[in-house]
């Protein structure tokens, strides 16, 4: 039936139960009418489709989705390929939120073909440990904190791809990620609306995994003004998402402005 009915029509149909929807007060008003993103449940949908990109059954996951193909994100790439060029061919990068090496394993080809690469995750503690027990490697480490990172080594850029929506104080971690002096930080699929930053309920469809979380929107110019008064933005980009309410999903790279100070926040 499915390949009867236009991509549309389901898109929409699939719009009215599962996306985002809602506009809350609060993070706790929201938060109350979740699951969590915190669900076992995830973790071990996540794990199983990681192992078969591993073992090398399928080139591409995202959102414990196996991909046929892997699916580039160019301006992604490209910064972090930029960001090595400049460093010599070293990246060093501290993907945040970066579940158990999505990213990584979907750049890999070109990321190996680096003389110095290091992919740093920081996660929730179930996701670390899972990280540290079935997919660390050499080039690949788990952190369960940015200070245990840090302490370990030294980091050329900051990777925020599909993460701070479902921070409930987004800012404060970009404060915290910006005291630390390191040189990029690097956005990617990010939602933002027209307006005052919003809070939805995405309800993600149940042939994914059954879970609910809260999310923002952003205001797209009180979010860059976040980042303007200590860095310079590079570029800007459109990312790969979609969602069924009006939005736009955006990516940015910026700089730290040279001679700048890194402050505590």
């Amino acid at each position: 039936m499915k390949s009867l009915i236009p991509s549309s029509v389901l898109r929409a149909v699939s719009g009215i139960f599962y996306g985002w929807h809602g506009n809350y007060s609060s993070w706790d008003e929201a938060r109350k009418r979740c699951s969590g993103y915190d669900s076992g449940v995830i973790l071990e949908k996540v794990k199983s489709s990681m192992l078969l990109v591993k073992d090398g059954s399928y080139p591409y996951e995202r959102d414990s989705v196996l991909f046929t193909e892997i699916q580039y994100s160019s301006p992604l790439l490209a910064s972090l390929m930029w960001i090595a060029a400049k460093n010599a061919g070293k990246l060093h990068v501290l993907d945040f939120g970066g579940s158990l090496g999505s990213t990584y394993y979907q750049n890999k080809k070109f990321l190996d073909s680096l003389h110095d690469v290091m992919w740093f995750i920081v996660e929730q503690p179930h996701f670390v440990n899972t990280g540290k027990e079935h997919f660390e490697e050499d080039k690949l480490k788990f952190f369960y904190s940015v200070e245990e990172c840090l302490d370990f080594t030294s980091i050329d850029v900051v990777l925020l791809s599909s993460v701070l929506q479902y921070l409930e104080k987004p800012f404060n971690i970009i404060d915290k990620l910006k005291s630390k002096g390191i040189s990029y930080i690097l956005i990617d699929r990010t939602p933002f609306t027209k307006g005052k930053d919003r809070i939805t309920v995405q309800k993600v469809n149940p042939w994914i995994y059954k879970a609910s979380y809260p999310c923002w929107f952003f205001n797209k110019e009180r979010f860059i003004e976040e980042f303007i008064r200590d860095y310079k933005m590079i570029f800007e980009f459109d990312a790969l998402d979609k969602a069924n309410i009006r939005s736009e999903f955006k990516g940015y790279l910026f700089e730290r402005c040279i001679g700048h100070d890194s402050y505590t926040g």
